[in-house]
């Protein structure tokens, strides 16, 4: 072929991709030459004639030999769309699976809202609205009778002889048209109220509430951290993977999306690098741990077995090897009332849920993913 255009270039490599047994050659295609040329998919059918340069025929060719090789698409694009961000994705790190934003939906559901918590009780912050009210009662009630006192008057002297005119301009302004008047006879106590504390709504307010601690176990590409960080203003995330390919790429994430100052990534085992202090603190755990049980890691699709970090998929012998130790911490991570969401092995669901009663959670709920498998746990440490 002389010279490659984008509509050439399309047919010959779904063509390629379909002989080298790509479940979805055309899409494939999309993606990689979309990819090489820099031009979006939907830009890709507005230039059929466009012809590629050398540097995009080389590019489009790596790419090709790559997903004809089985190497995953999102791999040689290097980038994921995950719920409402772009994520960074690279040998060695799971690939996001549409699954997983489905455990990011629990999640936020079982968090409170932003801007919609209430207040927790703080004794001498009562104390203190209660003496602001008493004391708005008190000058209030002053500048009441000095306004009926003032009212008297003026009728006092409306009624005195050869005063009627005055009388009766006195009255109105006092009883109606002379605001001017009323503000300056009520302002002092009212509006100042000197030596009162400030009893403004603003002081009524509660102090701004506290963010919303989440420790995401196994992070991986960082992609559940992220994603909950960027929905949930007040959601701060500490992420942990024991992966060192998966800590650098996840904290890559976390810069590019500028959630630095509120996502956290630490190397360790689950849960094993967050400090004593933070025990008992955390509103929600979540998880998407290795959960594919080893007997069936034989049976998954090449591309996904050639490719992907077997230590990101192998659950142990019945795929909760690491979620029972993951709910133990959970368990003592969680302040009272947070909740456990964690994604896991579509027949396990049953016997995870019983692990996590054994640990004292309650509301134990069973999701199912997209495809209408159960997929996602949920359950809450009991509150107080």
């Amino acid at each position: 072929m002389d010279e490659w255009t984008i509509k050439s270039a399309l047919e010959w490599t779904e063509g390629y991709l379909a002989e080298k047994g790509d479940e979805s050659p055309r899409v494939s295609a999309q993606w990689l030459l979309s990819e090489a040329t820099g031009l979006s998919r939907t830009h890709l059918f507005m230039s059929f004639d466009q012809p590629l340069t050398a540097d995009e025929r080389a590019t489009l060719r790596d790419f090709v030999r790559r997903r004809g090789a089985g190497e995953p698409l999102q791999y040689i694009t290097g980038e994921v769309t995950f719920r409402h961000i772009p994520v960074k994705v690279r040998p060695g790190v799971l690939i996001p699976r549409p699954e997983t934003e489905v455990l990011v939906s629990e999640v936020l559901a079982a968090l409170p809202a932003a801007g919609k918590r209430e207040a927790r009780w703080n004794e001498e912050a009562a104390a203190q609205e209660s003496e602001a009210v008493e004391a708005l009662k008190e000058a209030v009630a002053k500048a009441q009778e000095a306004l009926a006192e003032n009212q008297r008057s003026a009728q006092e002297t409306s009624a005195a002889p050869g005063t009627q005119d005055a009388g009766t301009s006195q009255a109105t302004g006092a009883e109606g048209a002379s605001a001017d008047e009323a503000e300056m006879q009520g302002g002092s106590a009212v509006g100042e109220m000197a030596g009162v504390p400030d009893a403004s709504p603003a002081s009524f307010a509660p102090a701004a509430s506290r963010p919303l601690l989440v420790a995401d176990l196994c992070t991986g590409s960082g992609c559940i951290a992220c994603s909950l960080a960027y929905e949930h203003p007040e959601v701060r995330v500490i992420a942990t993977d024991i992966a060192p390919e998966a800590v650098a790429l996840a904290r890559e994430n976390v810069e590019a999306l500028g959630l630095a100052d509120r996502v956290a990534v630490l190397e360790c085992s689950l849960g094993a690098g967050i400090g004593e202090k933070r025990m008992g603190t955390f509103d929600a755990v979540v998880s998407n741990p290795p959960y594919v049980p080893t007997a069936v890691l034989a049976e998954i699709p090449r591309e996904v077995a050639d490719h992907e970090p077997a230590l990101a998929l192998d659950g142990g012998a019945d795929g909760l090897s690491v979620f029972l130790p993951l709910c133990e911490w959970a368990a003592r991570a969680l302040r009272p009332g947070g909740v456990l969401a964690c994604e896991l092995y579509e027949d396990h669901l049953d016997a995870a849920a019983a692990i996590a009663q054994a640990h004292g959670f309650e509301s134990i709920r069973i999701v199912n993913d997209l495809t209408n498998r159960p997929r996602i746990l949920t359950a809450r440490k009991p509150a107080l």
